[in-house]
């Protein structure tokens, strides 16, 4: 299972969370409080999260900008699908249920993952997939389900009137 840890664990000034694989940080995500995007260090590659002509997208910090290896969009903002393409691979994001805000990852007909949290007072996000499922790919389905959390937090706060957009750790 994967992780996004506490900010305290890399230490202050690092400007980047962890991202744990059953307590073990395997990954860096210094993601931007004003955009959907991130910077992500896995295994030594940089990668760049971020949205782009209405997608989110994953690719090597080397790539060109306009390059994609990973994909994301939405397919309904009222039933909260989602479609992923993870290099070729078709990945179809749907709601668990109604009163969660956790989704389950689908390709091929079978459940390759499916998103939590951590629970408590500053819940965080987490991602159980398959084995065998590339770490790059769960990375990036964490961030994904980091993205549409923060949206449904800012649509709910904006209906309540209150404008905030969720806590943070």
């Amino acid at each position: 299972m994967l992780e996004l840890g506490s900010t305290r664990l890399l230490g202050s000034g690092s400007g980047g969370r962890p991202v744990l694989a059953d307590g073990a940080v395997v990954a860096t995500l210094q993601a931007s409080g004003w955009k959907e995007q991130a910077r992500v260090v896995i295994g030594g590659h940089e990668w760049l999260f971020g949205k782009r002509r209405g997608e989110l997208r994953g690719r090597w910090a080397v790539d060109p900008e306009e390059s994609a290896r990973l994909r994301a969009r939405q397919v309904s903002s009222w039933k909260g699908t989602w479609v992923a393409d993870l290099e070729g691979t078709r990945v179809d994001v749907e709601k668990l249920s109604f009163w969660t805000a956790a989704h389950r990852f689908v390709s091929g007909g079978r459940q390759v993952a499916h998103g939590g949290s951590t629970g408590g007072w500053s819940p965080r996000p987490t991602l159980t997939a398959v084995p065998g499922m590339p770490l790059h790919h769960q990375v990036f389905l964490l961030w994904l389900e980091m993205v549409v959390r923060g949206r449904s937090a800012d649509g709910s706060a904006a209906a309540f009137g209150d404008g905030g957009g969720g806590g943070g750790d």
